[in-house]
């Protein structure tokens, strides 16, 4: 299996959409509109290839997109930095190959050297209990619960990034104010920059 972790194009957002709204009922349906919002304000948009077809994606933003999710505002309101984990889809033919945790340690070294945290929320009702358990092992903790339009009760989860104060502190705030300039640290082209922040801010 030749497996693939890279940002997605705007010429496939007709496939990513089609993912998302074939992926079953765990994962909230999207239109094409919305999707297109996304792919414009997400600091995190890649996707799974496997084999040469997509097999999923993640979709990550910053406290600065301009996003109307209930969930999103719930963390901006709590949190002045995060990096905000939207959705998770991967397809049905492809689960349980470990995509998930494969996305999600791309996203947390995405996030480690951009932020404090890492953001998401798990659905409670239906309970998701795979999903409770994927990300307490993940190091996720509960920060709260709210109930979402769709009636749905979830679970707002948080994991501290412990590597963000050495990475604040020897670049954001070192000599050089930015991060080096390797290619695995690049962000996409419209991402906002990483920000310095003071220290002991969390």
């Amino acid at each position: 299996m030749a497996l693939a972790i890279r940002d997605a194009r705007e010429h496939e957002l007709d496939q990513l959409l089609a993912v998302n709204n074939h992926a079953g009922p765990a994962i909230l349906p999207i239109d094409a509109a919305r999707l297109r919002h996304l792919h414009e304000v997400a600091c995190y948009l890649r996707v799974a290839e496997v084999d040469g077809t997509i097999a999923g994606f993640l979709v990550a933003l910053s406290p600065a997109a301009d996003y109307d999710s209930p969930n999103f505002r719930w963390f901006k309101q709590r949190f002045d930095d995060f990096v905000y984990i939207d959705r998770i889809v991967i397809a049905k033919s492809m689960r349980g190959l470990g995509l998930g945790r494969v996305f999600y340690a791309d996203v947390q070294s995405y996030a480690e050297v951009r932020s404090p945290r890492l953001c998401c929320e798990v659905f409670l009702d239906p309970r998701d209990d795979v999903s409770v358990l994927f990300h307490g092992t993940y190091g996720f903790r509960e920060e709260g619960q709210q109930t979402v339009p769709s009636g749905q009760r979830v679970s707002l989860l948080a994991k501290e990034l412990c590597s963000w104060p050495w990475v604040r502190d020897t670049y954001l705030q070192g000599p050089t104010g930015h991060l080096p300039n390797q290619s695995w640290l690049a962000g996409r082209p419209m991402a906002p920059k990483p920000r310095a922040r003071a220290a002991g801010a969390i």
